[in-house]
């Protein structure tokens, strides 16, 4: 199965730490992609992976049906691979996935960037309450989503590289911040988010149809 990788990718990415702008020497290479199964594939009883880890470490790939249908629904995970600025392959199927980007988005990013960035919270805030240890990564990312959150609404672009704030985030993770002073910063940007919201320009669903005529497409060019 793990071919379907190495010869249907169509989008290869880096995220994570690099795409971001906050990693160290020792950071890993997080790869995401995009794999095309070959239509006829879907004709048999055993359908092709929705999605693969591997082959090399902490990469995970999605086949493009299943990549779509989480885009859509404004997973934060998924829609950085489309605004990665570390792009390592990039073939015609994935060249159009990303010339309809923006068809993905819609106003639905303000609960899941939100909710998100409410799990993160709620799990540091429980081992805290349970071990007295605070996860000082996770509320860093935490932070970052609720920014990328705000910023989507506001600009229509996702955000991944946070460069400008690599400081103050890496403060957090390094555990310099006080918990207070994190939770403060959260609340912030939970109402940014929320005045975003009711501002942003996004449709109130993604764009369906655009969606569909890639897939279509692609399907048809995986008969040939």
């Amino acid at each position: 199965m793990i071919e379907l990788v190495e010869r249907h990718t169509v989008l290869g990415v880096v995220v994570g730490s690099r795409a971001y702008g906050l990693s160290g020497p020792a950071s890993d290479h997080d790869r995401r992609g995009v794999f095309v199964a070959p239509t006829r594939s879907f004709w048999t009883l055993d359908k092709p992976p929705t999605h693969l880890d591997g082959p090399l470490p902490e990469q995970f790939s999605w086949e493009i049906e299943r990549f779509c249908t989480l885009a859509l629904q404004a997973n934060p995970t998924v829609l950085e691979v489309l605004w990665s600025p570390l792009i390592e392959r990039r073939e015609a199927a994935g060249e159009e996935l990303l010339s309809v980007r923006g068809a993905f988005l819609s106003r639905k990013v303000a609960s899941t960037y939100g909710e998100y960035a409410r799990d993160q919270l709620n799990r540091v805030a429980a081992r805290r309450a349970r071990t007295g240890e605070t996860n000082w990564k996770q509320a860093m990312h935490m932070i970052r989503l609720l920014l990328a959150g705000a910023h989507v609404l506001r600009t229509g672009e996702v955000l991944v590289d946070v460069t400008p704030l690599r400081s103050s985030l890496l403060d957090i993770r390094g555990g310099s911040v006080s918990w207070d002073s994190v939770t403060e910063w959260a609340a912030e940007l939970q109402g940014e988010l929320t005045a975003s919201a009711s501002t942003t320009e996004l449709p109130d669903e993604p764009d369906r149809a655009a969606v569909n005529e890639l897939l279509s497409h692609v399907r048809e060019r995986g008969l040939e």
